[in-house]
């Protein structure tokens, strides 16, 4: 299976990015999709995820700012994000759980995302 995430770029403070992953390799019917995100120093955290039910959930320094969906006719999970701070800097990386939830084990390369002050 193959993650491909892009979309990422330099935007400043308020400004909008939306970041897509498209999945080839496996059917994308039944996978749960997942964004993470690292900044330099730090660990990987979670940013918001959507089951293949289309149920969603975000991490709190997220929620009503971004929004995950997915596109399942063009195999693609997108994360619009609005409102963007300083602390969003980070690479962005999507991943998979091909059993419709919450536990991913496929990732992709990850697509780097600057918001400057």
């Amino acid at each position: 299976v193959q993650l491909q995430a892009s979309g990422g770029g330099l935007v400043q403070d308020g400004e909008f990015l939306r970041l897509s992953c498209r999945v080839s390799g496996r059917p994308f019917s039944g996978s749960g999709m997942g964004w993470f995100r690292q900044s330099p120093g730090k660990e990987r955290e979670f940013v918001a995820a959507i089951r293949w039910s289309g149920v969603t959930r975000y991490a709190d320094s997220v929620k009503g700012r971004f929004t995950i969906s997915r596109d399942n006719a063009k195999n693609t999970v997108y994360l619009q994000m609005n409102s963007l701070k300083p602390e969003d800097t980070a690479v962005y990386y999507c991943a998979l759980d091909p059993r419709g939830g919450w536990g991913f084990d496929n990732w992709g390369q990850g697509t780097q995302v600057t918001v400057s002050s």
